[in-house]
């Protein structure tokens, strides 16, 4: 009976996140107050993944293809070039420049798993594409900061690897080891697992758009610039991801459109921060992180629908 309960409202979940992500954004710009929130971000975030990662039996690991990952990271270091001609071509300051090229540079959306599971994609892959890219960002970055901002952002790797261990490898292991342990216990409730971790979205970007309402609301015309840009940014992502994985399974392809398309927007507004840049530099990541949540939202629901 419970069961039965708890798999009707996962269904009220996975079929309508586009409509709760975007009430949770509105639900954020109109009660900024929900930002008290934030420090249970990193909490939320660590059930969001261990949730996804218990349908995760470790013989998935066994299976990933060493070309599928090197395609998609690849592609993934061509982002921060297209973030900073995107910025260069809206005319943007030197600031929202910043912005951009970091958002180009980092890992890939926490929630990216996630939302691969929720679209019936290789969440294995992805979550190894997070992995991976991750740890490679503490070179990447430093370096198209370099190559196109001067050096101008200082780069604190405590900041991304302690995002990454707490909010991913921590309770990705435990998870898999869980698994691996009760196959059987815990593999009853697996269709439940994405709904939760579907709900750890929907709180998510309520509170980060909370804590940044003020920010956005106060943008005034650079704010239409901003979304041009992080709508471009996300969708080329998109399209490259899919492109570039025409020859991958279909759920190795949605995993690569998703990896590809989403950047963590969250570690980009911290290094700005930490770099000592005003505020106004986090705003591209703040618009591109309202976009991503609910552009996936609804790449999820296609893809549900095509399969």
């Amino acid at each position: 009976m419970v069961h039965s309960s708890l798999s009707r409202i996962a269904v009220l979940v996975d079929d309508y996140l586009l409509v709760w992500v975007l009430l949770s954004v509105g639900i954020g710009l109109a009660l900024p107050s929900i930002a008290v929130l934030t420090p249970l971000s990193t909490l939320i975030l660590a059930v969001m993944i261990g949730s996804v990662s218990l349908t995760l039996a470790p013989e998935r690991f066994r299976d990933l293809r060493g070309r599928t990952l090197l395609t998609i990271l690849i592609v993934q270091t061509g982002m921060p070039l297209l973030a900073f001609g995107i910025a260069h071509g809206l005319g943007l300051s030197s600031a929202l420049t910043a912005g951009f090229v970091i958002l180009g540079a980092v890992t890939p959306e926490l929630v990216t798993p996630t939302m691969t599971e929720l679209s019936g994609g290789d969440t294995v892959l992805a979550t190894i594409v997070l992995i991976v890219v991750g740890f490679g960002t503490l070179v990447l970055v430093p370096g198209v900061v370099t190559l196109f901002l001067g050096g101008s952002v200082t780069v604190n790797p405590v900041v991304i690897v302690t995002q990454l261990l707490l909010a991913v490898v921590l309770p990705m292991s435990l998870a898999v080891a869980a698994r691996s342990r009760w196959p059987d216990r815990i593999g009853v409730y697996d269709e439940l697992y994405p709904s939760i971790a579907g709900l750890m979205v929907i709180l998510i970007i309520g509170i980060v758009t909370a804590a940044n309402a003020s920010l956005v609301r106060d943008s005034d015309e650079v704010f239409f610039l901003v979304v041009v840009g992080a709508l471009i940014l996300n969708g080329v992502g998109y399209t490259a991801g899919w492109l570039v994985s025409r020859n991958f399974t279909r759920g190795e392809r949605i995993a690569a459109t998703l990896s590809v398309g989403m950047r963590d927007f969250a570690v980009a507004a911290a290094l700005l921060v930490g770099a000592g840049f005003p505020t106004s530099a986090t705003l591209p990541a703040v618009v591109f992180g309202i976009v991503e949540m609910t552009t996936s939202a609804g790449l999820a629901k296609w893809f549900r629908r095509q399969s």
